[in-house]
């Protein structure tokens, strides 16, 4: 660097669009995501899915509401919603839907993904 002179650092994370290739959401799981970022004062946020070790199969998931893209997310558009996925949870979760079931008894986030080789029988957990 030259002496004198300033380069401010890039604070612009830099990710990569993706398509519905790698998640889609449904329409039940977009009106629900939409309610939460509205209901946390997020109304431009975006859904992070990411795999994480652990569960019965080896394997889960693990979702969170955030402000924005990190730096290497995949961006996906969906059912009206942003949804992020960082490039290591990509090799699992390509190819896979999220729905969302209200009930009672077994209700919530589902994740049907044609990558699990085995799941549990709660289906919090899988392995590829």
């Amino acid at each position: 660097m030259i002496a004198g002179s300033t380069t401010k650092p890039n604070t612009t994370p830099q990710f990569r669009v993706g398509d519905e290739r790698l998640i889609k959401v449904t329409a039940n799981a977009a009106k629900k995501i939409t309610g939460l970022l509205t209901k946390q004062g997020r109304s431009q946020g975006v859904l992070r899915v990411a795999v994480v070790g652990g569960g019965c199969s080896g394997l889960q998931y693990k979702m969170d509401l955030q402000d924005a893209p990190a730096n290497r997310d995949f961006l996906v558009e969906t059912g009206g919603i942003k949804v992020v996925v960082d490039p290591k949870s990509a090799l699992y979760v390509t190819g896979s839907e999220l729905d969302y079931v209200d009930a009672l008894q077994e209700g919530g986030f589902k994740v049907t993904n044609p990558n699990a080789a085995t799941s549990c029988s709660c289906g919090e957990s899988f392995s590829a």
